[in-house]
């Protein structure tokens, strides 16, 4: 059985979509009381971006600016590319690992549903890859079948 983003991977998230004016401080605060590595930028039905704690790193600490004072506008990764409900959840580890992502929104017809991490993704793929192995075996050794 091939997962899906939808239900299998993201099932009832309730995401943290900040507005694009929202300080880098307050969106910190935010991840960190939620244990989250990204927030979303914009509405639930216009994605404008996705902020990740790369983000914080690489555009904001690294180049010196003040968390009280710099918005996510001007940090964020803007029209970020996102992934539909239905995608495999095999392809998305794949396109996240070819383009250097850790977190992709999940869109549905334009309306933000939920961010799928590449953690997440690798724990479904293996639970896949495991399910597959253990029916294999069965297969393979006539077990589970009531002839042994």
């Amino acid at each position: 059985m091939q997962r899906k983003v939808v239900p299998d991977i993201v099932n009832k998230q309730r995401i943290e979509v900040l507005p694009a004016g929202t300080t880098v401080r307050d969106a910190t605060r935010k991840m960190t009381e939620r244990h989250i590595g990204a927030v979303l930028v914009g509405t639930a039905e216009h994605l404008e971006g996705i902020f990740t704690e790369r983000d914080v790193l690489t555009r904001v600490v690294a180049q010196g600016l003040n968390p009280d004072n710099t918005r996510l506008e001007s940090v964020m990764t803007p029209d970020p590319d996102t992934v539909a409900p239905d995608d495999i959840a095999l392809h998305v580890l794949e396109r996240m690992r070819a383009s250097g992502y850790r977190h992709l929104p999940v869109v549905d017809a334009g309306h933000v549903i939920g961010i799928v991490s590449i953690r997440d993704l690798y724990a479904a793929v293996k639970r896949e890859l495991e399910e597959n192995l253990q029916q294999h075996e069965a297969f393979i050794f006539d077990t589970g079948y009531g002839t042994g």
